[in-house]
């Protein structure tokens, strides 16, 4: 962390991934080595992690994360899970007691399938349907909050610094094949469990390092969609702007980082896309992402990392063997693998795309 006189300059929060491109699985220990030299990006009010393939024996079902503030929460939450899933497991999501996570919520996981009676009657598929289950609980069961609802993989945050919140979660014990994680510094909104990243919806995760100074024009246009910020974060909304894209618009990761980092028009008139990037950037003007950001997303079989188009945040990537790893700091990505080789800054706006091989 910089110093300047007496005066504390945040250099941001901090990011960090992982992935086995063969598909190998990856202790969760080795995501929390990596945040650890980064600990003063963060200030303890927010950590967390994601996590794929670690739910191999559910991989079928949708698991669902969810903070209760008390009983009767849970027990309104659970009445509305059991009428609109089957639910095949319920269960308290595993932590231990220690001294630097504390006032914690009730923690649960559910691993539900959609009933295929409701998505008939409903005529939607089931991820839309999953979307509008998530919404609902999150806007109108007071003391509920969903914060991870992926199939095969789990996202895991609280109030505190990431390595006490791996610690807390136990997260040594889960294998997967991909990590993200977050050490959050809030400047102008709470640190509450909820707030803490990543971010989750389906299998998308967003780990974000910065600030969205167009959050409310972002806001408004995917409110138009039957998205719903409640979350008390700017960090939420590219979250849904990611899931309407990627699933809903049907683009690619690629096309989708054109919209959110579109590049500047002169630019864009000299690129040899030019007809795909100025349909884009005319199509989805109210996506454009702006401010200092540098984003880490995870998805079923991979990654994306982006920053903005100024590159106004670090981002630096690495690799060993079959691995990819990127952080904010060199230093953690070499906590996580200190033969780390072909270490390089991706440019403003530049997408890293990183995918499991096929049949891995």
């Amino acid at each position: 962390m910089l110093k300047e006189g007496n005066i504390r300059i945040p250099s941001g929060c901090a990011i960090a991934a992982i992935i086995s491109r063969d598909g190998k699985p990856l202790s969760g220990e080795t995501i929390i080595k990596g945040m650890i030299p980064m600990h003063d990006r963060s200030n303890g009010l927010g950590g967390g992690f994601s996590a794929y393939g670690i739910y191999p024996e559910h991989k079928d079902q949708y698991a669902f994360h969810i903070f209760y503030d008390d009983v009767i929460a849970k027990e309104t939450c659970e009445r509305f899970l059991k009428d609109s899933f089957e639910v095949v497991k319920a269960e308290i999501i595993p932590t231990q007691k220690i001294p630097e996570i504390t006032d914690e919520p009730l923690i649960y996981r559910y691993f539900v399938s959609p009933l295929a009676s409701v998505l008939a009657s409903l005529q939607v598929d089931e991820k839309e349907y999953v979307v509008r289950i998530v919404m609902k609980i999150n806007t109108t069961i007071k003391g509920a909050y969903v914060f991870s609802s992926g199939k095969n993989m789990g996202a895991f945050k609280a109030v505190g610094f990431p390595e006490d919140v791996g610690r807390f979660y136990k997260l040594d014990e889960y294998s997967g094949y991909m990590w993200t994680a977050h050490g959050r510094y809030p400047t102008n909104t709470p640190g509450w469990w909820g707030g803490a990243h990543p971010f989750g919806l389906l299998d998308y995760t967003i780990v974000h390092n910065g600030e969205i100074s167009s959050y409310d024009a972002n806001r408004r246009f995917i409110e138009m969609f039957g998205y719903k910020c409640t979350l008390q974060t700017d960090t939420e909304v590219i979250t849904y702007i990611i899931d309407y894209l990627l699933r809903r618009q049907k683009l690619t990761l690629s096309e989708t980082a054109s919209v959110i980092t579109a590049p500047f028009w002169d630019k864009i008139e000299n690129s040899k896309d030019k007809e795909m990037l100025k349909y884009l950037r005319t199509t989805f003007p109210s996506l454009l992402i702006t401010g200092p950001f540098s984003i880490i997303l995870g998805y079923d079989g991979g990654l994306m990392a982006l920053n903005d188009r100024l590159k106004l945040r670090s981002l630096v990537v690495g690799e060993y063997e079959d691995k990819v790893l990127i952080s904010s700091e060199e230093a953690s990505i070499r906590a996580m693998e200190k033969n780390a080789y072909n270490i390089y800054s991706p440019a403003g706006g530049e997408a890293v795309i990183v995918k499991v091989k096929e049949g891995k």
